[in-house]
């Protein structure tokens, strides 16, 4: 059963101290890492020099989990679980004022290897043409009205789930939605007719992993690339045939990253597998992968890094949370932090200027280096762990702890 409330009416408090005017709002930042999907946003207002601190505007109870928020307009969506149900809001990105809450229930019994998460969803929702798109932690997939909140189309989740739970985010390409649904050992990469929700095409090969996929175009094809289970794969976004497949695992069946495209390469990683630039080479119709370079010096696993000026900028999660800079073109690390720094990071830049936003509710400016490690300023934005990533637009950043979202402004 859906229901949906208007106007602030609802379980969401906000605490409003201020209405951030129109022309404050940027860039929007419309799915999972942003509008590029690749934790990087062109507009932003840095500062010449970072103040002491950030300014509160308002804090908004919205549920538990570790979605990200997107920003679409003067509008942010934010996608939560609040009792049994889970919730799609839509909020006034100046205010905080709930317009719309769409709910729908959810209830599922916890894998006992998630529950230090809790039952929120991981998964970013995704905004295109006026509809938003969500996967929801127990496999349920939604379309919902953007204007409205009105409901359009529904998927349950099947029985089989991934060990984890899902974590991955719904990624739009023309008139197709792309997920890789169902769980362990039996799952199908599959593109839904955003419309309605029919299936275009599938690919079941293999079971999902917890990254997101990607589109590309590569040796003149035009494909969808994701981890999967244990593979590293690319089909056709156009009928969903397996082109190339690396076989890829991680410890546990973790792999949590959304590849990068440099310079029409991939960059493949995963938790104790170090770092890898693949090709993809086609010669006919047969289609071949080979390593460019490879480094075991530096990993990643739950942090997804961010790319500027050829550098991958990451967290690394060896030596108990390492930041790290990575020359692309040579595979050389450049650089290393001192060991401690995080058990995970959430990695966003805007141009030169990287934000790492800590498991501990600790956001890191940082300025874009090839020669060491150069945090600017640290501020405290939550009271509770931040999972999601940051979003940014204008001077703005939204941030998602366990149950609430916070606006701050650079002032």
């Amino acid at each position: 059963m859906t229901t949906r409330q208007r106007l602030g009416v609802g379980v969401a408090t906000v605490v409003v101290l201020a209405i951030v005017p129109p022309q404050a709002m940027g860039q929007d930042w419309p799915q999972w890492r942003g509008p590029h999907r690749d934790g990087s946003i062109s507009v932003f207002d840095v500062p010449a020099s970072w103040p002491a601190g950030l300014t509160e505007q308002w804090k908004v109870e919205v549920g538990f989990g570790y979605a990200t928020p997107i920003l679409v307009g003067d509008r942010v969506y934010v996608f939560a679980r609040q009792g049994d149900d889970e919730v799609m809001l839509a909020l006034d990105a100046g205010s905080g004022e709930t317009l719309w809450r769409t709910s729908y229930d959810a209830t599922f019994n916890m894998m006992p290897a998630t529950s230090r998460h809790g039952p929120g969803p991981k998964s970013t929702p995704t905004y295109a043409d006026g509809r938003l798109f969500t996967l929801g932690i127990s496999g349920i997939v939604t379309a919902f009205d953007a204007d409205t909140g009105r409901q359009l189309w529904q998927m349950p989740g099947g029985s089989v789930q991934p060990t984890y739970h899902t974590g991955q985010s719904p990624f739009v390409d023309g008139d197709l939605m792309i997920l890789h649904v169902g769980g362990q050992d039996a799952g199908a990469l599959t593109a839904f007719e955003v419309a309605t929700g029919d299936i275009r095409w599938s690919w079941d090969g293999d079971g999902p992993a917890y990254g997101s996929p990607i589109v590309a175009e590569l040796e003149g094809v035009r494909q969808i690339i994701t981890f999967t289970q244990e593979n590293f794969v690319g089909v056709s976004a156009e009928t969903g045939a397996l082109l190339w497949r690396r076989p890829y695992t991680t410890p546990s069946t973790t792999t949590s990253q959304t590849p990068h495209i440099y310079r029409n390469d991939l960059i493949e990683a995963g938790r104790g597998n170090g770092i890898t630039r693949v090709r993809v080479v086609r010669e006919g119709n047969a289609w071949t992968t080979e390593n460019v370079w490879h480094t075991d010096e530096v990993s990643l696993h739950l942090t997804n890094g961010v790319i500027v000026d050829g550098v991958l900028f990451g967290l690394s999660h060896l030596n108990s949370g390492q930041y790290f800079g990575l020359d692309l073109d040579t595979g050389e690390v450049l650089w290393t932090s001192p060991p401690r720094q995080a058990d995970n990071a959430a990695i966003v830049s805007a141009g030169r200027t990287i934000f790492s936003l800590e498991a501990d509710a600790e956001l890191v400016i940082v300025a874009h280096s090839r020669t060491g490690f150069e945090p600017v300023q640290r501020y405290e934005v939550a009271t509770s762990a931040t999972w999601a990533q940051p979003t940014l637009a204008g001077n703005r950043l939204f941030v998602k702890d366990v149950d609430s979202l916070t606006l701050w402004t650079v002032d």
